[in-house]
């Protein structure tokens, strides 16, 4: 059996953590080693603490924006949110963070952004997906050839390569090779890359 996810949650708001952890204790793949109201424990935190992701509210005592850089730096930031606004997700998203969680979502779609963060990908909510669709319709790279459009476009979405592959009915193979060119085209190394050019645009 694999090692469990190790989490950190860092929030403000005790009945919020508190149900967290109860969500969280239902799932033997993820571990809470430690939680925080204080943004500005964090650092000292993970110091003491290995973990492999923290689930972070986007404003505790004070908006944790400036922080996600020099903490994601550290490791991979799942960020919690009670704001709707897609600009807050994707000031989030440009910082570091590798995942945004709508509070009000969270029971339905935490795991997933766990899991996917896990795996070294991208993970956004829908309506942040609709508002950077949007965004990528109207600003595609005039480098890129038709299928590595639809690619692009799917990838800075967030789904994964057997995703991509079935929505556009081509193996996993052909998927990665467009993304391999995707990438030397546009300049960026990965995943991450590729959504944090996207959010830019």
């Amino acid at each position: 059996m694999a090692a469990p996810i190790r989490v950190i949650i860092a929030d403000d708001h005790l009945l919020f953590r508190q149900g967290l952890k109860a969500l969280l204790k239902s799932e033997p793949e993820v571990a809470v080693v430690g939680e925080t109201e204080r943004v500005a424990d964090l650092p000292a935190l993970l110091a003491q603490t290995p973990c492999d992701q923290v689930l972070l509210d986007l404003q505790m005592e004070r908006s944790v924006l400036a922080d996600i850089e020099s903490l994601a730096l550290r490791v991979p930031i799942v960020v919690l949110t009670a704001s709707e606004v897609p600009a807050d997700a994707v000031l989030a998203i440009r910082r570091g963070a590798r995942a945004v969680v709508l509070k009000r979502f969270a029971v339905e779609t935490l795991m997933d952004a766990i899991r996917t963060v896990a795996t070294g990908n991208v993970w956004l909510p829908l309506s942040l997906q609709t508002h950077m669709a949007a965004q990528l319709t109207r600003a595609q790279p005039n480098t890129l050839s038709p299928r590595e459009e639809e690619v692009f476009h799917f990838a800075a979405l967030g789904l994964r390569n057997a995703e991509i592959a079935e929505r556009l009915a081509i193996s996993e193979e052909t998927v990665k090779t467009h993304l391999n060119r995707i990438f030397r085209k546009l300049g960026v190394r990965d995943r991450v890359g590729l959504a944090l050019y996207a959010s830019r645009r």
